[in-house]
This record gives C-alpha cells, structure tokens and sequence, in this order.
C-alpha cells in the first residue's frame, strides 16, 4: 500500500518530531514550570502545521490565560465534508524525577517503545497527525480545522470557554478528538465511553487543637481516626465503591479487559486482588469508582504523641454514563456528613465536575473510521471505555449537536500517563496515521 510505505518512510521524522516536541517541558503551570515553556510548544506546534499546508494559523488566547493553535486548510471542494483534529501540547509534571529510568524531557528508545514526559499523552498524538498528513500530501479531499490546547491536563477550561465562544470557527461535521488509544499495541479502537468525575475535598474538626495522647486519649475525639472511619464506608469488604444512591451495578458490552493482563498492565502485586464483584470493564468503565487522592495529616517521621484536632482528604469520584455528577456529589457529600462519628464537624467542599460522556456510534465518520483501522491494523475496530475524563467532549457535544465526536489516539494501556516512565510505542504512532490518512481518504469520497 503506497499509504502505508510513504508512513514507514516517515517514521525517522516522527522520532525527530516527537523528540523536539518532548524536550519542551510544557506543564501549564507556571509554578512548576515557565510559562514560556508552553509558549515554545505552542509555536513549534504551530510552525510544524504551517508545513503541512495550514494557511490560516493563530495563537487564540484562551480565559485561563493558555494558548490554543488554531488552524484551517481548506479542501479543492468547499463542499467536502469537515474535520476537526484535536490533541494538546500541554503535559503533567514528571513527578518523581528519581522514579523515572530516563530523563523526562528527553525521548528515548528502550526496549522499542519511546519513553518522555508527554510522549503519549499527547504528543504522540499530535506527531500522528503530522505524519498522517505528510502521508497524504495534497491528496486530502476534506476540510481539515485544527484546535490544539495548552491547559488540558490543567482542567482550568480553557479551551472549553474558547468554543462556545468561537463555535462557528470550529464548527465541523467530524471531530477526532486524539487523546486516547487503542485496547493494546496493534489492536486498533475507538472510545466511545468517558466516566465523569467530581473531585472533593473533605475536612474533619474535632477539637481546638493537639492535645497529649497520654492525658487526653481514650476519651477526646481524633479528627483523622474519625476522616479514617468516614472514608471506609465508601467501598466494601470486595472493594465495590458503595455511595447510596449510586448505582454500582451497571455492566459493561463492549471490548474485554482481560484480568490476567490488566494485572499485568496495572502492576498488582502478588497475591493482591482485584476489586469488586464485576468484570474488569464492569469496573473501570461502567460503574462508579471513589480514589483517596490525598489526606491532610502529620508525616511518620516528625510526628507527635498527639491527638489530631483536625483532618483533610481530597477524594476523586468517576461516575459513568448513566449517573449525573451532580446527584453524584449530593451523594458522596451526603454520606460523608451521615457517617461521620462522634458529632465531629464535617465540611465537602465540591472542588470539580466533570459530566461522563457516551459517544454516537454509526454514521458515515464512524463507518469510516472503522473500515481505516481495520485496513491499517488487519483487524476489527473494536469499543473501549475510558476510566478519564475529557469534559471538552461534552462540550463539542453540545455546541455541534449533529457532529460525530470520534475519541482514538496512540495511548495503550502501558503507556503510564500521567506516571513516571511514560512511553508510547513506535507502531501505534505509524499505525494510527496511517488509519487517519485512511480514514480522511475514505470520509472524503463519500
């Protein structure tokens, strides 16, 4: 296939693209990182485009203060349909610089998989429409529109505001919103599941302030005991996430997870179990899931024999197509205020929602689409959820009713993003740039 000869050619430059784009630390979050850092990835993005045939290209200034590039090309047809890519530029923060094996902001090869900070989430995927279009050349029959966003990993909204602000400029009939992946290496797939989530953070006051442990323990309240006792009501002894009011019973039709590999892929520990009573894709895609993110506490080391007046955790709850994350937040805070013991004080402060999202499956784009993984891999298109939120979609959804939202990308599920050690297999870039090329090539003549 001539396609696909032109993208084996391409990869030398892919790694190259994705090196530059890797050694940018573009975390939006001046704190941690300069902010010029984003900057610079901005403009490479925005140069790199310009040499794939985008003529109408910015820097749209978004309310959170971050940098979206936006981009149009134009098809010989003004009647061919439209497309919208998506990715962003921005990524999280490397963590534990001593966890990694490789230096974070620089692509290396190990073991054949390519290992940097952003490396999949999401600059791999912007590399995969570059040597998609490359690929192509001019022989693309649609009108391509490009958003790509600098504060998606931030969850500041950014590029959410922007469209519905800007929603004739990025009105499209197809948006392939890049920044997922398939069910493992070589096994091509689209998302059409996304959990929503709405992030807490829960405070427990007991007493005006340390007391001796010696003196007054047995009989004075300790605010991070009680914080203990709240959060084990919120899974049972099978590790069900159990909120009243949740359902936590839904079951999941698409693709299996195998739980042999998910162990694997997870990095469970001998003898550890998986939780619940339903499959691993009952588990992770369609039922409602609680996550102790962090707890406000004295560390081991320094500790006193004290008493703890007070105590804080910041809890993550995934709530899947089916539940509104409003109900879920009455729920999860109305729990916590109903199982607090010893007439402690309690307070939840609702920190973030975002809404779950199920995508239409069926039209043209789809079909297509599943026709260009299945000629790219030499398999079925198959159906995946995914445990993460991506509210831009219910965004898209709203604003562009009639669109198809299709979510795919180069992500697999050992591409630890969002964790130390984050790679991206070289097949899954090549692959899925050849399945878009396809896929536009086929969207395009229909």
């Amino acid at each position: 296939m001539e396609l696909r000869d032109r993208i084996a050619g391409l990869m030398a430059r892919a790694r190259t693209d994705l090196a530059e784009l890797v050694s940018i630390p573009s975390v939006a979050d001046p704190r941690q990182f300069p902010a010029q850092e984003c900057a610079r990835a901005a403009q490479w993005v925005l140069d790199q485009f310009a040499q794939v045939g985008f003529t109408d290209l910015r820097l749209a200034e978004t309310a959170d203060g971050s940098r979206a590039v936006y981009g149009a090309r134009p098809a010989a047809d003004p009647a061919a349909p439209t497309v919208l890519l998506y990715a962003h530029y921005d990524v999280q923060p490397p963590l534990d610089d001593d966890a990694w094996h490789t230096p974070p902001f620089t692509l290396t090869e190990v073991a054949g998989r390519w290992y940097g900070r952003g490396a999949a989430d999401c600059k791999g995927n912007i590399v995969m429409h570059l040597t998609a279009l490359r690929a192509l050349a001019d022989q693309c029959p649609v009108n391509l529109k490009l958003i790509v966003e600098g504060s998606e990993e931030q969850g500041t909204g950014g590029l959410e505001d922007f469209v519905g602000r800007n929603a004739e400029l990025l009105r499209a009939d197809a948006i392939l919103v890049c920044d997922t992946g398939n069910a493992a290496v070589g096994v091509p797939a689209a998302t059409v599941s996304l959990r929503g989530m709405v992030n807490v953070v829960v405070g427990v006051e007991a007493l005006a302030s340390e007391v001796h442990s010696g003196m007054f323990g047995g009989a004075a309240p300790d605010a991070l005991a009680a914080l203990v006792q709240m959060l084990a009501t919120l899974r049972d002894s099978a590790g069900n996430t159990t909120i009243s009011g949740l359902d936590n019973t839904q079951i999941w039709s698409g693709e299996d997870y195998p739980s042999d590999r998910f162990r694997a892929d997870a990095g469970l520990l001998d003898g550890v179990y998986l939780l619940g009573d339903g499959s691993v894709t009952d588990m992770i895609w369609a039922r409602p899931a609680v996550t102790v993110l962090g707890i406000d506490c004295p560390p081991v080391v320094g500790s006193a024999a004290a008493i703890q007046p007070h105590a804080r955790a910041r809890l993550n709850l995934r709530v899947p197509p089916g539940l509104d994350p409003g109900k879920a937040y009455d729920a999860l805070a109305g729990q916590l205020h109903a199982v607090a013991p010893w007439g402690v004080h309690v307070t939840v402060e609702r920190e973030a929602v975002g809404h779950p999202f199920r995508a239409r499956t069926g039209g043209p784009a789809y079909v297509a689409l599943a026709a260009a993984m299945g000629e790219a891999f030499g398999r079925p298109m198959t159906e995946l959820g995914q445990g993460g939120s991506i509210p831009l979609c219910n965004v898209f959804a709203d604003t562009y009713p009639h669109a198809e939202i299709i979510l795919m990308g180069v992500e697999d599920p050992v591409c630890r993003m969002h964790a130390p050690n984050e790679s991206v297999h070289p097949d899954e870039i090549a692959g899925m740039a050849l399945a878009e090329a396809l896929f536009l090539q086929r969207y395009g003549s229909r």
